[in-house]
């Protein structure tokens, strides 16, 4: 009686596809990425003559071959050998034929299983574990009839490939049904919308929508249920099922760059103030080495005129000497004493005009300052460090979560080898642009781009993915068959033409990436 209740409330509920005001926090790149793992749910009966369309409603992927839906969606494939079940995904060509693989109607949840075709796959959601909180922003994706019917669209177009419709609204927590638990929100939905998820912000589900409220008064303002987390990963738990969960809080983008922006002021001017020091005291030893080097100067100026004076009184003393020789007719003596005398005269002139003159002071200062350099440069610290800028550091990196938006990744440690010239753990060559050492990594079996950056100086390793449509993963695989990566240990021009080249792809991207993840990485003990 109730699941018939439920049925009608999801028939008649009362469609508003219009945004609501206001500026959300959602990233609709987010929303845009998670759309594409929604799908419509379709039961069509074979009599013999053509197919007839029974009914639709909305799913979506946990698994690239298992699909949640509602019970009562696919509740009358379970009771009509001539109906059969398919899932229409929101792009490609096709879709495919579905099996009911399990089923709760106590909590009004199925689970699909499909037939794919080798090498096909549906993009997956990430559900959320955390709690969902009252006034949280949230989005309803799926399939409504209203606006089906709006478009005229017939029987072939049920069965192609077409964008989910979303609609945003708020969480009015406190109220859930008697039958399930469930999450009350005004995020609208109408029938065809049964199956779909509720999304938070970051793209991740809340829920599973189920149906609505109904009024006779029109001015009546419309509430929608979805089916909790709760009770969904009950079901597939019981249905031995593991799905991608995630209980990281939902971070904004320009939360994350408001904050980088303001560390990395804090950061200039921390940069700024040791680089005021180092050159305050380079100004200061500077100074010294100046008056080191006057005071040597000065020094060496008296020592020669002291030396000059002694010499000049040496050669005073054998000058008397010769004299007493010259008096006494000691001739040989003479020339003894009075060559001693010159020789001590010319000495003494030498050792006067040879002193060092005042101008060499500053000449002195330099060699002062270059011979304490020349000794730091030869210190072992120096040398040590000079060794490791040439030899590859092993490293971990752990995620930094303050720093980071983490929407459907596992958060796991990063083994980092990193080589001077930008060769990545022996085998992956990073290319040098104006950001610095990057990769970009276009994938073929998903819908993913990740841009992995390394800061050698920061030691910080930066992990940024983009949730890509079929579309757009086709262009970015053709430019990057384009790319012609060199193998590791490559010269600085071939890294830069590597960085360069990169552009070709990183130009196809959004402007904002679905995740960044910042680690910190430390040397491996």
């Amino acid at each position: 009686m109730m699941l018939t209740l439920r049925r009608l409330l999801a028939a008649f509920a009362v469609l508003v596809i219009a945004a609501l005001p206001g500026v959300g926090a959602a990233d609709p790149g987010d929303i845009a990425a998670a759309s594409r793992g929604v799908v419509r749910v379709v039961l069509i009966r074979y009599d013999g003559g053509p197919a007839q369309l029974v009914s639709h409603g909305t799913g979506f992927a946990i698994a690239p071959d298992l699909v949640v839906t509602n019970a009562h969606v696919v509740e009358e494939l379970r009771g009509s050998d001539g109906i059969v079940a398919g899932v229409v995904p929101s792009e490609g060509r096709g879709g495919y034929a579905a099996t009911i693989a399990a089923y709760s109607p106590q909590r009004d949840l199925a689970l699909l299983k499909l037939k794919l075709k080798p090498g096909a796959s549906l993009n997956t959601l990430t559900l959320f574990s955390g709690a969902p909180t009252d006034s949280e922003e949230v989005y309803a994706v799926g399939y409504p009839g209203n606006v089906d019917m709006a478009q005229g669209l017939s029987m072939g177009d049920l069965v192609s490939p077409q964008a989910a419709v979303k609609s945003r609204g708020y969480i009015s927590a406190g109220r859930s049904s008697r039958e399930f638990d469930t999450i009350l929100h005004t995020a609208p939905i109408g029938s065809g919308n049964s199956g779909g998820p509720l999304l938070d912000a970051c793209g991740r589900v809340l829920g599973v929508n189920s149906f609505g409220t109904v009024s006779e008064n029109s001015a009546d303002s419309a509430f929608y249920f979805a089916i909790s987390m709760r009770e969904l990963s009950a079901f597939l738990q019981q249905a031995g099922v593991t799905p991608h969960v995630s209980g990281t809080p939902c971070t904004s983008l320009a939360d994350l760059d408001r904050a980088d922006a303001e560390r990395g002021a804090q950061d200039q001017a921390r940069l700024a103030a040791e680089a005021e020091a180092r050159k305050a005291a380079q100004a200061e030893f500077a100074a010294k080495a100046q008056r080191d080097a006057e005071l040597q100067i000065l020094s060496e100026r008296d020592n020669a005129l002291a030396l000059a004076a002694v010499l000049l009184l040496a050669a005073f003393a054998a000058g008397a000497a010769a004299f007493v020789f010259a008096q006494r007719g000691q001739q040989r003596q003479v020339k003894i004493a009075g060559s001693a005398a010159g020789v001590l005269v010319l000495a003494a002139v030498g050792t006067w005009l040879l002193r060092p003159p005042l101008s060499l002071i500053d000449e002195r200062a330099k060699d002062i300052i270059a011979e304490a350099r020349a000794k730091a440069e030869a210190s072992p610290a120096a040398e040590a460090s000079a060794e490791a800028d040439k030899t590859p550091e092993k490293l971990v990196c752990v995620l930094d979560p303050q720093r980071s938006r983490v929407t459907v990744s596992d958060v796991t440690d990063v083994p980092l080898t990193w080589a001077p010239g930008g060769c990545v753990n022996g085998r992956t060559q990073y290319g040098l642009a104006g950001d610095g050492w990057s990769r970009v990594l276009v994938p073929n079996g998903e819908a993913t781009i990740s841009v992995t950056r390394y800061d050698p100086d920061r030691h910080e390793y930066t992990v940024e993915r983009y949730l890509m449509g079929l579309d757009a993963m086709t262009a970015a695989r053709t430019a990057r068959a384009k790319l012609s990566a060199p193998a590791c240990g490559v010269d600085e021009a071939a890294a830069r033409a590597l960085g360069e080249a990169q552009g070709s792809v990183r130009a196809l991207l959004p402007a904002e990436p679905n995740e960044r993840l910042r680690y910190n990485c430390r040397p491996v003990p």
